[in-house]
């Protein structure tokens, strides 16, 4: 059943990824919407302990890919965008509660600063050169890149009080959220670009699935101990 899972979850995203390069509309709108579906059904048959939380942040991320489908409708996206962020901010929540108590290896106060700083020069750095174009979507495009932010950090500070391979996965999977929601920003807001639908959905469905993945092996290993 795990394998079925996992094979499921990949024919899902290389339909959807071949829906966007051929431009299949019917594919897409039946691959797109099965994105977290199957990963949600990957993740029930592969973590030793199931979230709740968890399960809510990925219900959030599929109720948001849903609204984006309908995304020339302002009112469709501001919906979109609201049930991303909710998801985010549940994946916040995760990546605090996926830590284990003790950690003699976690980043120092100067380490975190060093580490941080891309990442908040990448978020903040953004949106001022996307301001000019935003519009009536800036404070909510503004509170969207502070939240994903504050979820990249908190991923990056579960260093040390995770097994390195969670740690990276989710790092990863952050990082990647991050590139695909300001690949996303950039083609809509600022300009488009050659195959941007291609490569905002594969980075996603990159991002999701390491997040996943990541969160299975926290738990995996939190059983050994």
């Amino acid at each position: 059943m795990r394998k079925i899972t996992f094979y499921f979850f990949i024919l899902v995203a290389l339909a959807e990824l071949i829906s966007v390069v051929w431009n299949l509309s019917l594919v897409n709108w039946v691959a797109k919407p099965l994105i977290m579906i199957s990963l949600a059904a990957y993740y029930l048959t592969n973590a030793p302990k199931r979230s709740s939380i968890f399960l809510w942040a990925m219900a959030f991320c599929w109720l948001g890919d849903v609204l984006l489908m309908f995304q020339a409708d302002q009112l469709y996206f501001m919906a979109g965008l609201v049930s991303f962020l909710t998801g985010h901010v549940l994946y916040i929540v995760c990546y605090r509660q996926m830590r284990n108590t003790v950690s003699k290896t976690e980043l120092l106060g100067p380490q975190k600063i060093r580490f941080s700083l891309p990442i908040v020069l990448a978020g903040t750095g953004l949106v001022v050169v996307l301001f000019p174009t935003l519009g009536n979507l800036t404070i909510p495009v503004m509170v969207y890149a502070l939240v994903i932010t504050i979820m990249a950090l908190q991923a990056l500070f579960r260093f040390g009080f995770t097994s390195i391979r969670s740690f990276t996965l989710i790092f990863v999977g952050a990082l990647l959220f991050m590139a695909s929601d300001s690949l996303l920003a950039i083609n809509k807001f600022l300009t488009p670009f050659p195959h941007a639908s291609l490569s905002i959905m594969f980075t996603y469905i990159a991002a999701q699935y390491f997040i996943a993945e990541g969160s299975i092996a926290h738990q995996a290993n939190t059983q050994t101990k």
